[in-house]
């Protein structure tokens, strides 16, 4: 698998490539994604608006689409299946994971789908390539092939609880985790999932430029939450994007596509 790229490897190949803006922000931030992109993006990048492009037809936040609406909103982006897609975002979340592991779920070559290690801050840093001109787009014919063990649902969530198949390992900090810090989305109680681990994703991320810990690191920190490396693990958080975060940092560890429980806390700590 193909799941980071550096900065350096994005600027030399940026015309090889198909590169997608997801940046997204938490309800309570007061960011504009898509403001943000107007004004500067990584040249010939695309937005990928995380909330529009998933199941509209339900009240949960950004839920995987259907197989026909994901083939109709990558064809959209003028993906092909044969391209290699590179995603990044602008976000204090690294929105960027979830739609790596969206392109995992629906089946896309995983040499061929990679997120930047390190942010546009990193990128604009190094002084590449950004532009505020808007890419014109040539509708493409996706073929979408749903890998479905790749997600979780509440009621294997709640088996597991009795029979311990996987680990479930939560993403939020631990404040949230533990019920300490109130949840976002105001209609969700605070809590986690009983029997459920903290590993909050800010961990696995270097301070200095959003990037990767190297996966020496990542294995110790898994070890250090008392995570088994060898045991199956499943992933959740606030509503399934920072989730994708630790399902990604696994992969590096482990080579294994991630499992993420698509509701997340979005679902279980409905009141």
């Amino acid at each position: 698998m193909n799941q980071l790229v550096s900065t350096e490897w994005l600027n030399t190949n940026l015309n090889k490539v198909k590169v997608l803006d997801a940046s997204w922000h938490l309800p309570n931030v007061e960011r504009n994604a898509l403001e943000e992109y107007e004004l500067n993006h990584i040249t010939n990048s695309v937005f990928f608006d995380i909330d529009k492009n998933s199941n509209q037809n339900t009240s949960l936040p950004h839920m995987l689409p259907s197989k026909k609406e994901w083939e109709n909103i990558v064809s959209n982006f003028g993906v092909d299946n044969s391209d290699h897609i590179v995603v990044y975002d602008n976000s204090d979340v690294f929105s960027s994971c979830r739609v790596w592991y969206t392109f995992l779920y629906f089946g896309h070559n995983p040499n061929f789908v990679s997120v930047l290690d390190g942010n546009f801050k990193k990128w604009v840093n190094k002084k590449y390539s950004t532009s505020k001109e808007i890419k014109k787009i040539n509708r493409s014919n996706y073929i979408a092939n749903e890998n479905a063990q790749l997600v979780l649902n509440k009621a294997q969530i709640n088996k597991n609880i009795i029979n311990k198949k996987f680990q479930l390992i939560d993403a939020r900090g631990k404040q949230r985790f533990l019920g300490l810090q109130l949840e976002p989305r105001k209609e969700l109680r605070s809590g986690n999932i009983k029997n459920s681990k903290n590993l909050p994703f800010q961990e696995l991320i270097n301070k200095d430029d959003r990037t990767f810990k190297n996966k020496n690191e990542l294995i110790n920190i898994f070890k250090d939450k008392e995570i088994s490396i060898d045991k199956e693990m499943a992933f959740t958080c606030g509503s399934g994007v920072t989730a994708c975060i630790l399902g990604l940092a696994n992969s590096i560890i482990s080579g294994k596509k991630p499992v993420i429980y698509d509701g997340s806390w979005a679902e279980y700590g409905l009141e």
